[in-house]
């Protein structure tokens, strides 16, 4: 059996081998003529999966280790007797960490006060329902809109749209359609940010086609959007450079990216393949990570900013948002090379859970713990305090 891979799926040949020969090359370099032989096709956002690129193809299986799967002619597959799996969930805390970090950004760098703030939250599936718990820990106030989900559930939870136009923050999770009954392409317009309050947060870490780019740009402008955190881009890896010098935190569709979440992408198709041919699962992902940089701190709440400094501990997002400015810098015909490079490179990222925070006895007041908790930490007393 044949597997050609994308090299930015972590273990992936750890994962399949015991199935086969396992091929991992750039997303961007499979082709039609390299899929041909292929058996099983395992891929990441970045690759368009349809009919032009597997029609006569031997493959049987298709995987794409992420959310989303707008990258993949779902119809030709099921026509084609093609198995499909998808990663639902797998990076979904990673995205809501990343939201969490750019936010406490914001507050101690541009005092930009979170408590009592409403957030809308366009779609509240995997992502957005991690969005919402880990906001309200911070006192931010949710609001909810996601027609699609609200048809599904018997329960009052959702908002108007218009409820959503009174939002103090705006952060966008919602999957990329052009078509069906709510079509999601270019939903973010200029009558929608018309539509805003003045002077709002806008962050987007959904896909780049779901906001139109010159409608961010001229809301910006005109201070209807004051910050605005940007992790996707229409044309990637060819993004906005005008975008790009006007958002407040830029980053190169890494909000997902997370080592834990990546590892659990992988380990989800892996699982769905052991269901496709019958065999019971044995790989053990969880072996496979490594020890994290950070494991414990000792947190003070007397320092100014203990919260923001914690969490950019363990995610710096400035950090990305550095890298990535560097881009402009490039000749045209290198941009998107290094935008790619970003991400195929990008450094080992863990998740607020694998670090504890020891707070002292003065310190472990119910309202700190659900805060710390609340976004994922794990929390423990010192021994005065066991």
């Amino acid at each position: 059996m044949l597997i050609l891979a994308d090299e930015n799926i972590p273990y992936v040949k750890e994962a399949f081998r015991e199935f086969g020969e396992v091929i991992t090359i750039s997303g961007r370099e499979i082709t039609r003529e390299n899929t041909r032989d292929a058996d099983v096709l395992l891929v990441r956002s970045i690759t368009k999966v349809n009919k032009e690129l597997l029609e006569g193809s031997k493959v049987k299986f298709v995987g794409t280790a992420t959310i989303g799967f707008d990258h993949i002619d779902v119809e030709f597959l099921k026509r084609s007797e093609i198995k499909f799996a998808s990663a639902p969930g797998s990076n979904a805390n990673s995205v809501a960490e990343y939201v969490i970090s750019g936010l406490l950004y914001l507050e101690k760098n541009f005092g930009y006060s979170l408590k009592y703030k409403k957030i809308g939250i366009l779609g509240v599936g995997n992502v957005g329902s991690k969005v919402l718990k880990k906001v309200i820990s911070l006192g931010i106030i949710p609001i909810l809109y996601d027609p699609p989900l609200a048809e599904k559930i018997d329960k009052p939870i959702f908002n108007t749209l218009e409820e959503i136009h009174d939002c103090d923050i705006i952060t966008l999770h919602v999957p990329l359609e052009k078509g069906g009954r709510y079509p999601t392409y270019h939903m973010i317009n200029s009558d929608f940010f018309y539509s805003l309050k003045r002077k709002v947060v806008f962050i987007n870490t959904s896909r780049g086609g779901v906001v139109a780019t010159k409608s961010l740009i001229e809301a910006i402008k005109k201070g209807i959007v004051t910050h605005s955190i940007v992790d996707v881009w229409e044309n990637e890896p060819n993004i906005n450079l005008e975008l790009l010098n006007l958002v407040t935190l830029a980053t190169p569709h890494i909000a997902g990216y997370s080592f834990d979440g990546k590892v659990n992408g992988t380990y989800q198709l892996y699982h769905a393949f052991c269901q496709y041919i019958g065999k019971q699962p044995t790989w053990d992902f969880k072996s496979c990570l490594p020890t994290p940089d950070i494991k414990l701190i000792d947190l003070d709440t007397n320092k100014p900013y203990w919260l923001h400094d914690s969490v950019h501990k363990i995610y710096p997002i400035f950090e990305d948002d550095k890298r990535l400015r560097e881009i402009s810098a490039k000749s045209e015909d290198q941009r998107g090379k290094f935008f790619d490079q970003l991400r195929k490179n990008y450094p080992i990222r863990r998740e607020f859970h694998n670090t504890t925070i020891r707070l002292s006895s003065k310190d472990a007041n119910w309202e700190i713990i659900n805060v710390l908790e609340g976004i994922g930490f794990k929390v423990a007393r010192t021994q005065n305090n066991a």
